[in-house]
């Protein structure tokens, strides 16, 4: 549906690229448009199959999307020959004032129309799918008129655009709603046609000192987000394409690697990492690079 090649990608970054380059098996790169200059696309982020990822386009804006974002997200998809966009179901800024931030939007009718508006305007300027993710959000708006899964659902029926499903986002809203994630998972799925699921992604976090968790994309990926995505695999008509967020606070290569291959097992692909591989120049810590965009996504 959306062209994004099956099995496990990872969010490219340059401080791991030479890692990256080192893992015969990925099966595609994601990166982001923010942090990509459409002159100079690295020649490590074109080995493979890439999706650019949007962090600050806005959709949940009342005022519309910039259509300077929304021509930027074209040309790093033509740049790169992507198969897809993706963007977040938020908003990041609201009267001309940036948050810096991926904000949760009021799942009302009002806020679903300003969406389906926004998405279909970006859509037109694209030559490629558009997916859309839920964020991880430490709050909801009062007056809600829908739950998540009843606001995804609406947006898909109207839109027709493909979910990016995070299951970290997933768990830790959950959790910090007291809810089991499995049956947050199911609730959501159980509305979508077969296909509506572009890609999964799966990330690490940790909790603050008032014991909320926080989508960080720096720390491990936890089992209990592997259980989750094995779950979630369960309730698909076949297992869909997987990538790692690593944001920062990188491990040694064999660590993401091993990361990578826990990720791939957990979704029910092919581990995308040879023993050995990567033995010189990638086999060392990585630096962190520079912030790419708004907060956790």
């Amino acid at each position: 549906m959306t062209g994004v090649p099956g099995g496990t990608g990872v969010g490219w970054r340059s401080a791991v690229a030479a890692v990256l380059d080192d893992v015969d098996g990925l099966a595609f790169h994601e990166v982001i448009a923010e942090s990509l200059r459409t002159d100079a696309v690295p020649a490590s982020l074109l080995r493979r199959p890439v999706v650019v990822h949007g962090v600050r386009l806005s959709p949940g804006s009342p005022e519309g999307v910039d259509p300077g974002r929304v021509a930027h997200l074209a040309a790093c998809a033509a740049a790169t020959g992507a198969a897809l966009v993706s963007e977040h179901i938020a908003f990041t800024r609201a009267g001309g004032i940036e948050a810096g931030h991926l904000l949760p939007l009021p799942r009302t009718r009002e806020a679903l129309d300003v969406l389906v508006a926004n998405v279909t305007a970006t859509r037109a300027e694209l030559d490629v799918p558009l997916a859309l993710e839920p964020i991880a959000a430490l709050f909801d708006w009062p007056g809600d008129e829908f739950d998540e899964a009843g606001f995804l659902h609406r947006l898909h029926d109207r839109t027709g655009a493909p979910l990016l499903l995070d299951i970290a986002n997933v768990f830790v809203n959950a959790r910090n709603r007291g809810r089991d994630p499995r049956v947050d998972v199911d609730a959501l799925l159980a509305g979508l046609p077969p296909g509506a699921v572009a890609y999964c992604h799966v990330a690490g976090h940790a909790a603050d000192a008032a014991g909320l968790l926080h989508d960080t994309h720096t720390d491990p990926v936890p089992d209990a987000v592997l259980a989750l995505l094995t779950h979630t695999v369960a309730q698909l008509p076949v297992p869909p394409p997987v990538m790692l967020e690593r944001d920062g606070r990188y491990p040694p290569a064999a660590v993401l690697r091993a990361e990578l291959d826990a990720v791939a097992a957990a979704a029910g692909h092919t581990a995308p990492c040879r023993a050995g591989a990567g033995a010189g120049r990638g086999a060392g810590p990585v630096a962190a690079p520079p912030a790419d965009g708004p907060g956790p996504r």
